[in-house]
């Protein structure tokens, strides 16, 4: 038989017999980990541990201490749940029942489902995994999953679509349930530590709103009832940070139904913060010799064709007749930004040319993906794009390696970092590739910071280096990217003069600091569940006049302290309702003012925390609030 190469994590290499499966390669490492493995992860890939490797492929051993089992073990738990709900519910019909980030789900039909009908499934399924099931990978043949699928449409399709030209047909058994599924899977239900079922929601059919409307039942499976536990309260927590409840309570944004879906409505609190976030990622762009551009929210698709974003995104474009002819709202920045270099007549002193502009650009998600401010139709990209020479790609990364790096230590916000490299379907010849991964790798090591590699999953027109962040709940974002593109300046024909005094091809680097404004809002308002640092807060400081007397004085604090944003109190209740309303509000500070501090011209300062100091001078008070706003600290600290 044929040899093939198979790479191991720390790049050592193994040869091993074609078409040997993840196990055997186990094994050749050892007897332990052989015994140990639970599935592999083939070139990205998860799947079972008796997948046949033909070709040369990376790969990664899953056992049950790593970061994959978890992801075996709730796809073992989808199929623990449809076999519990098909016990209860025999006329039930299966679809599909992948895993997740934070557990499974299940989409079905013919059956009504209500909370009283969770607990009796999640019994049931606590049964199935006590009985200790054996999970067995089976085959059948087209002929025969067709016959078992007969009354269910949608097994059928996915036997017509997915699964077509496959014979035999991979399926997984435990007790007397049967599943077509690819796996991996546990090697029996007993494995599973602890099970819970969530809620339940609608889904469209493949995620088209044209299809039937299922329902989908969200469950999740740990290795221990102590790490659900901890899950369900997290998860408890994240509903008491979830920005839309945040969103209404502080009147920071709306999406009403009269707009239209995915079409966000931000209130004046909103767009201050935004304010805020756009002057920040502003002041930083110019710093690093960024020009800000600005291109209309339509073109003529023409330009997306010429882009190739025409043939990817048409389906997820608005589209428009406009005298017999087709205009597209913008689904990204990039093809204006390259049409405006387009204009120029540059040098290969020029270079690098640097564009940033705050775009708004549009893509017609499906409804039932739209979810508050974090799957949107109209959204706000805070859009890079520098056109460089070849050997001017290591530093321009560098630097905007730099930028990504303060914005998300200023926030707060832990990230971790992965190389994205060529894929199958590519753009750009063999060296330019190899150059552009090796500078790229070359910033990330020299940088000391740790990060991964995904392999085959670069953009078809280059590698990229993609951030994402942990909020204060664990959760993690897509964030930043920086993307070397070697396709898009030949599609327009971009080109410099050189010292050779001949026509050269820049690349083009898209580069992205928050990413969309409206997803890295929804992560700022949960991250910090509310309470704004000082320099972003809506509202900095609130007055709150002892009583109508006060009012005067108040006005006059509030002129004096005209570089914050602050408000009064003026409403005739009492102090301690004013405070509470302040503190519900989650003002950064608030001033108290009666007669003693009217007449000794001072003020009593108080912040979020109920910490609070009388006798301030209020010139004391204005420069810490200078020195607070400037430093961006995290917290309120005048009264620490």
């Amino acid at each position: 038989m044929s040899e093939i190469v198979v790479t191991l994590p720390d790049g050592s290499e193994l040869h091993m017999e074609s078409g040997s499966t993840v196990e055997d390669v186990a094994f050749e490492i050892g007897p332990g980990l052989g015994r140990d493995t639970v599935a592999g992860v083939v070139d990205g890939d998860l799947v079972d541990k008796d997948t046949p490797l033909s070709d040369d492929c990376r790969l990664v051993i899953v056992t049950p201490q790593s970061d994959d089992y978890l992801s075996v073990l709730r796809h073992t738990g989808a199929h623990v749940f449809a076999q519990a709900l098909q016990r209860i519910h025999p006329e039930a019909k299966l679809t599909i029942g992948p895993w997740t980030d934070d557990g499974f789900y299940y989409d079905i039909t013919g059956v009504e489902l209500d909370s009283d009908d969770l607990r009796a499934i999640e019994a049931e399924a606590e049964t199935i995994i006590a009985e200790d099931y054996e999970v067995e990978r089976t085959e059948l043949s087209r002929e025969e999953a067709l016959s078992l699928y007969e009354d269910n449409p949608y097994k059928l399709d996915i036997l017509e679509t997915e699964a077509a030209g496959d014979d035999p047909l991979s399926f997984y058994e435990q007790g007397e349930f049967k599943d077509l599924c690819k796996g991996p899977h546990l090697e029996s239900t007993g494995e599973i530590g602890a099970f819970k079922l969530l809620n339940i929601s609608s889904a469209y059919w493949r995620g088209d709103e044209e299809n039937d409307t299922l329902t989908r039942v969200y469950g999740t499976a740990f290795k221990s009832e102590k790490d659900l536990t901890k899950f369900l309260e997290q998860r408890e927590e994240a509903k008491e940070r979830d920005h839309r409840k945040l969103g209404q309570e502080l009147d920071l944004f709306s999406i009403p139904e009269v707009t239209g879906p995915g079409l966000p409505l931000y209130h004046p609190n909103g767009k201050k913060i935004l304010q805020q976030l756009e002057g920040y990622g502003q002041s930083l762009n110019e710093s690093f010799g960024y020009d800000y551009v600005e291109t209309p929210h339509l073109f003529r698709t023409e330009l997306w064709k010429q882009s190739g974003h025409y043939d990817n995104y048409v389906d997820d474009m608005f589209l428009l007749d406009v005298n017999d002819e087709e205009y597209g709202l913008k689904p990204m920045n990039c093809p204006g930004h390259a049409t405006i270099f387009k204009q120029g007549s540059w040098s290969y002193r020029d270079l690098p040319v640097r564009y940033a502009e705050n775009g708004k650009v549009y893509r017609k998600e499906q409804r039932g993906e739209l979810s508050g401010l974090s799957r949107v139709w109209a959204f706000t990209i805070d859009d890079g794009h520098l056109f460089v020479r070849p050997d001017q790609i290591k530093s321009e990364v560098e630097d905007t390696m730099d930028l990504i790096f303060e914005v998300l230590e200023t926030f707060d916000l832990e990230y971790k970092v992965a190389l994205a490299t060529r894929p199958e379907k590519s753009v750009g010849s063999d060296e330019i590739w190899e150059q552009a991964e090796t500078q790229l790798e070359s910033v990330l090591d020299e940088s000391g910071i740790d990060y991964r590699v995904e392999t085959g999953d670069g953009a078809f027109y280059g590698p990229k280096i993609d951030f994402s962040f942990e909020d204060a709940l664990g959760r993690v974002w897509d964030g930043p990217t920086v993307q070397l593109d070697f396709n898009m300046p030949e599609r327009f024909d971009l080109t410099y003069t050189g010292e050779d005094n001949e026509d050269h091809r820049p690349v083009m680097i898209h580069r992205a600091l928050y990413g969309s404004f409206e997803r890295f809002f929804m992560v700022l308002i949960e991250h910090y569940n509310g309470k704004f640092p000082f320099w972003l807060a809506p509202e900095q400081v609130r007055i709150l006049p002892v009583s109508d007397d006060n009012i005067p004085y108040a006005k006059e604090l509030k002129h004096r302290l005209g570089d914050f944003r602050v408000t009064i109190e003026d409403r005739s209740w009492t102090v301690g309702r004013k405070i509470q309303q302040a503190h519900t509000d989650r003002v950064p500070y608030q001033i108290i003012i009666g007669g003693d501090e009217e007449a000794d011209r001072t003020i009593s300062v108080r912040d979020r925390k109920e910490r609070d100091r009388n006798g301030v001078e209020l010139a004391e008070f204005q420069a810490h609030l200078e020195s607070e706003q400037e430093e961006k600290r995290l917290e309120p600290d005048f009264l620490a």
